[in-house]
């Protein structure tokens, strides 16, 4: 494995310490430090979510255009760190909403270039293990950075904004690790640039790949958001104080589960791996919607952990496969695109499911999104990017 790809990985550990380090305290810091109310959490949560929507298609495009991956990526990164400083200084939700603006923006900057990034350094034979150990070390900050913050509130009496400051400095090493270690590969000599996005080059798109994005976005459509998990881990009884241990729970079962799997789409069907993560989907939503025990709700986390490390890293690896080299950055830049949107509307129809009829049709409605996609992957598994 190149050491570049190892880099990255830790470039996404450390920014996912800051960043998780701030938001799993920010909606009680808006809320009871700030006195905001909880529609202007989710005001500022959509609003920011969506900006990072938005930027992702043009930065992956750029990237194809400019033939440079990494300054463009730097500049994601940099906007990260640059805003952690704003929600330690914040004193209202405006200056909040500004700071999320400027790190989602930010993360929707680097998301596609680095993939493109990564798919550039790894040989083509150690594409799903490449994308597998970003992921996992993705991961590992996902769930070190609550717990960090969890154990610096206990420190610190439930002292906010000295967790923010400290949030400040993973997220700068994070810059400072891409800026120095790592080395993007020469362009080719002779290569024009050109407007990925015309027509005529969009057009070089296969067909297998506008079906990658389709898989990936009903999978997105299956599984909706991870604060879904969290409202059923309360329902069950866990104390507010522990909630952060659900996507601790969740995110050390994907990134244990994360490069094996990525490592295994390197010799094995793509149709049969893509399968057997929604069957663990399907899984995990019949566990959440039998009972709020908490024997069966840390069985559907536990399975939605692996069903994310099963499917995450294999649906980037396809992506690179199927997509030209030379407009790999505007490929994810439109999976992204549309898995975010899949994930609002998932969200948001989730959500008025369990207003309306409870947490049980909730989960029953994601089984059955699951079994939709299952049918649809096994309708087509003669697409070449589908199959070993």
């Amino acid at each position: 494995m190149p050491l570049a790809i190892w880099t990255l990985g830790f470039v996404s550990l450390l920014m996912d310490i800051s960043s998780e380090m701030i938001h799993s305290l920010l909606p009680v810091f808006l809320v009871t430090a700030l006195g905001t109310s909880v529609f202007v959490v989710g005001l500022i949560e959509g609003v920011s979510e969506a900006s990072a929507l938005i930027v992702k298609v043009f930065s992956g495009a750029l990237s194809d255009y400019w033939g440079r991956r990494k300054p463009i990526a730097v500049l994601g990164y940099g906007l990260g760190a640059l805003s952690k400083p704003l929600f330690a200084l914040a004193s209202s939700a405006g200056l909040v909403l500004v700071a999320r603006l400027i790190d989602r923006i930010g993360k929707g900057i680097r998301g596609a270039p680095r993939d493109a990034l990564v798919a550039d350094i790894a040989p083509r034979e150690l594409r799903g293990a490449a994308f597998g150990l970003r992921q996992s070390l993705d991961t590992v900050g996902a769930f070190l950075g609550p717990l960090l913050a969890l154990g610096l509130m206990l420190l610190w009496a439930n002292d906010f904004r000295a967790v923010f400051w400290v949030a400040i400095i993973p997220g700068f090493l994070s810059v400072a690790l891409l800026l120095f270690g790592v080395q993007e590969p020469e362009k080719k000599h002779g290569a024009h640039p050109v407007n990925p996005i015309r027509r005529e080059n969009l057009r070089r798109l296969s067909r297998a790949y506008w079906w990658v994005v389709v898989i990936g976005a009903l999978f997105t459509l299956a599984r909706f958001s991870e604060a879904f998990l969290v409202l059923r881990a309360l329902q069950g009884g866990l104390p507010i104080a522990l909630v952060p241990l659900v996507l601790i729970a969740m995110n050390v079962v994907y990134a244990l589960s994360a490069y094996p799997f990525g490592k295994l789409s390197d010799s094995v069907s793509h149709t049969g791996l893509l399968v057997l993560g929604l069957a663990t989907l399907i899984g995990a939503d019949v566990a959440l919607a039998y009972s709020n025990h908490w024997t069966w709700v840390w069985l559907g986390i536990t399975l939605w952990g692996l069903h994310m490390g099963i499917a995450q890293g294999l649906l980037a690896r396809m992506v690179a496969d199927t997509a030209p080299a030379a407009l790999r950055g505007t490929a994810y830049g439109f999976f992204n695109l549309v898995s975010g949107m899949a994930m609002l509307v998932a969200s948001v129809l989730a959500g008025l499911l369990w207003d309306r009829f409870g947490a049980s049709q909730t989960f029953i409605a994601g089984a059955v999104f699951s079994g939709l996609a299952l049918m649809a992957i096994l309708f087509r598994d003669h697409i070449p990017a589908l199959r070993r």
